[in-house]
């Protein structure tokens, strides 16, 4: 694209914790770069990321934004980048996982006056599972009050590693940056610039035999020599730069995309894998390659993919295969900055480009050339942790509501909808309550459908735990020819390993053969109400002992009331229980915070499993009653400052204690259920 050759593409995301610059430094590469003729700002509403008029009422940043723009080096070459703003708010964690997906190296944002947070050291691991290995670290911040560069490095040093070595320094009026090589560092800074160069010096020797043989030899390496090297290190992950950024003044922009372009790895740098493990051949030459890694809709032209070329080139107006859907016509390419699109007439490897109009392709899917057999690896999403019921507003709204979710998810792959089938319920299930609200805003958006959102009713289950006699003879007269069954059955747990929930054990022919599955339909269907709060029932074993039928009233309806209405009789003699799902959930939390989120997960009726320490944070396993963690989201982030995330998933159906089941019983909207038919 633009005749720049692939060498000199550089494609990155920008990530860190929520607040903690990364879209005032898109701002400040936007305006920089003649991307925009003035400074935006997310405070006042103008930045050129946070466009959407959610995101500039929340003054967070909802959507991964990409730019693209060209930029001429201080060594004369011409560079095409694409660079991506990710939120940082944790609800929007997916957002980042498909924008590393689609880059070559991670920017990492560090608020000198915040420090390390919960969402740095998430977007660090998160450039670690999607294979980021070119990395940078941009200490931002630095204009506020009882901040220390050098205290931050230090910190990022000993989260991250001593391959995080700073490559500049503020000047004593931090009007600008001098470089570690300079001979003109502050005092203040120069015996950690000092000890900057030899950790630099080691990298660079680490990365080349030759240069390895010289430093072994104690032959001193040239200042050329080691920037050579560094730029082999960082490629690796040997070597992170760390750089300071003022963001709002421009100081240290110009040195940051001096470091972008010399040390951050091109897209034939960056070793990706297909989905069998094969490494990709990224050459401009192999057919056409990429992976679809965002969905938008965009109010005038439609549903568009971004797709990021892996491999090959493209033209408009050509076939592509989907190997999920079929056959796809490409009309437009589009190249994205921001809210606004180019066109342009090829594309190659490390591009990004949004494709207008495709009939079936959604997020993960892979485009390619007609007749090429590759397939990308699928982004991997977070499983959600907040569930909602959703209604529609009106029944004008309910007319449009499926649809309209339908559209939802596609330009969200983080969302989830579920049709619980036994609480007659739609469930919308997403990363946090603040993400589940901002889904609300963007259907009515979108499709101008209102909905509500509603705490889900528990999927309650109901068994037994001792042995129960049920016995029921169904005989009605009304004129001509009657009804008659009778049955006698024995109800009791379900032995673990048993696959014969339901047998016939009559002799003597009490009951004919042909009545037999008459009563195991009626048995199943007053296994959906329970005895208790009208629950299904589940771990049940029914034998059906003894009956009477009537040579000319019985009949199989016969036969089905009294097998559902003796199981009911038994189901209440064998001592019925309410069951509950359980999660396993698993707490990442600072230290400080162990006391009072333990406090609260056994107020949850939670059980603790056990701990454990993994990157400076306390991990801790626990189980909990679900119908306790429908909020949990925002309980977590409230007791924790923001600090805390969590993850969960079902582990099993386990017994309701009786203080709390009376009140699931009394609320139940199936207790009608319990009562026996007229």
């Amino acid at each position: 694209m633009y005749d720049i050759p692939v060498e000199n593409v550089r494609n990155f995301v920008l990530a860190g914790h929520s607040g903690s610059g990364k879209t005032a430094l898109t701002d400040a590469l936007a305006f920089k770069l003649g991307l925009n003729d003035r400074l935006g700002s997310s405070a006042n509403g103008t930045s050129v990321s946070d466009f959407t008029e959610e995101e500039k009422a929340r003054k967070i940043s909802l959507f991964s934004t990409t730019f693209n723009a060209k930029y001429k080096s201080a060594g004369g070459d011409v560079y095409s980048l694409f660079f991506t703003d990710a939120p940082g708010y944790m609800d929007f964690y997916g957002q980042l996982r498909s924008s590393c997906r689609a880059a070559d190296a991670g920017i990492l944002t560090v608020d000198a006056a915040g420090g390390i947070q919960v969402g740095t050291r998430r977007a660090w691991k998160c450039f670690k599972q999607t294979g980021l290995v070119s990395r940078c670290i941009v200490v931002t911040g630095l204009d506020k009050d009882n901040t220390d560069y050098l205290k931050t490095v230090s910190a990022i040093r000993l989260a991250f590693g001593i391959g995080c070595i700073p490559i500049a320094f503020p000047n004593a009026g931090r009007t600008g940056l001098v470089s570690v090589f300079s001979g003109d560092i502050p005092p203040e800074y120069a015996a950690a610039a000092e000890e900057a160069r030899g950790q630099l010096t080691e990298r660079a020797a680490e990365s080349d035999d030759e240069l390895t043989e010289k430093f072994l030899l104690e032959e001193k390496l040239s200042q050329e020599d080691t920037l050579k090297g560094l730029e082999k290190a960082s490629v690796t992950g040997l070597f992170v730069p760390v750089i300071p950024v003022f963001s709002l003044s421009g100081v240290g922009i110009d040195e940051f995309l001096e470091a972008i372009v010399g040390y951050m790895a091109n897209p034939f740098e960056r070793i990706r894998t297909d989905a069998d493990g094969n490494e990709i051949d990224t050459a401009v030459d192999r057919p056409f390659f990429g992976l679809v890694w965002k969905t938008v809709s965009d109010s005038f032209v439609g549903q568009m993919n971004y797709i990021r070329v892996l491999s090959g080139s493209l033209k408009p107006d050509t076939d592509v295969d989907n190997p999920s859907s079929g056959r796809e016509r490409v009309t437009q390419l589009l190249v994205p900055c921001g809210k606004k699109y180019t066109p342009v007439d090829c594309i190659t490897t490390g591009d990004i480009v949004a494709i207008p109009k495709l009939k079936a392709t959604k997020v993960s899917d892979t485009l390619c050339s007609v007749g090429c057999k590759l397939v990308a690896r699928p982004v991997q999403f977070p499983s959600p942790v907040q569930f909602a019921a959703v209604t529609a507003a009106s029944q004008a709204d309910d007319d449009k509501l499926g649809p309209a979710l339908q559209r939802l998810l596609e330009q969200d792959q983080t969302l989830q909808l579920e049709r619980n089938v036994e609480t007659h319920e739609t469930i919308l299930k997403g990363l946090g309550d603040v993400h589940l609200d901002a889904a609300v805003h963007l259907l009515k958006q979108m499709s101008n459908v209102n909905v509500k959102l509603s705490t889900p009713r528990v999927a309650y289950r109901e068994t037994v735990t001792a042995v129960g006699e049920g016995h029921h003879k169904h005989k009605k007269q009304s004129g001509g020819r009657g009804q008659y069954g009778e049955v006698y059955l024995k109800v009791e747990p379900l032995r673990e390993g048993d696959d014969a929930w339901y047998t016939n054990e009559t002799v003597g022919g009490s009951i004919p053969g042909n009545f037999i599955p008459a009563i195991e339909k009626g048995v199943l269907e007053r296994m959906e109400h329970g005895a208790v709060a009208g629950y299904p029932v589940v771990g049940i074993k029914v034998r059906v002992y003894d009956g009477s039928f009537h040579d000319v009233d019985s009949s199989e309806i016969a036969f089905k009331i009294a097998g559902s209405q003796a199981l009911r009789d038994g189901l209440t003699k064998a001592k019925p229980i309410l069951l509950e799902p359980v999660m396993n959930v698993r707490i990442s939390t600072p230290d400080q915070f162990m006391g009072a989120v333990t406090g609260d997960l056994t107020h949850k009726r939670g059980r603790i499993l056990g701990y454990e320490t993994e990157d400076d944070m306390q991990v801790i396993e626990a189980e909990v009653p679900q119908s306790e963690l429908f909020r949990y989201s925002a309980e977590l982030r409230s007791m924790t400052g923001g600090q805390a995330s969590f993850s969960m998933s079902f582990s099993r159906y386990d017994t309701v204690p009786s203080n709390v089941a009376q009140k699931v019983i009394a609320e139940s909207p199936y207790k009608n259920h319990t009562e026996e038919e007229a």
